[in-house]
């Protein structure tokens, strides 16, 4: 069982920049994938970036690539996902969750391979 705690939330006007951490339990955390996805009202979930359990692949979707990076820190169990160039459009609820399979480097898009999730954060970014 993992146990996800995100945190860094916040209102941002736009242009600005926010560090969201996500925190897990549990001694393996190098072995899972991590992802980060968002919720906008009246929107479904949607997939915004993840990184294999070594932190050496990472995928993101269109619309954030080349402003949100994400990163990991194994020794202290903690994904990150640093967001800069803030958009309105981005505003959402950020959820970080746990893919098992992070020894097999993948990085899915898929929420459905994810087995964990945190509570979530939210994200506003003001015009």
């Amino acid at each position: 069982q993992v146990q996800l705690v995100e945190s860094g939330g916040g209102l941002v006007q736009a242009g600005g920049s926010l560090r969201l951490s996500c925190t897990a339990s549990g001694r393996t955390f190098s072995s899972y994938s991590m992802g980060w996805f968002r919720q906008a009202p009246g929107k479904e979930r949607e997939f915004v970036t993840a990184i294999s359990g070594s932190g050496g692949r990472t995928r993101y979707v269109d619309s954030v690539r080349g402003r949100f990076t994400i990163s990991r820190d194994n020794t202290k169990n903690t994904v990150y996902l640093q967001m800069n160039s803030l958009k309105p459009e981005d505003t959402a609820v950020y959820y970080c969750a746990a893919d098992p399979r992070g020894f097999l480097n993948v990085v899915s898009s898929s929420g459905s391979n994810y087995d964990y999730w945190g509570q979530g954060t939210q994200v506003t970014v003001s015009s």
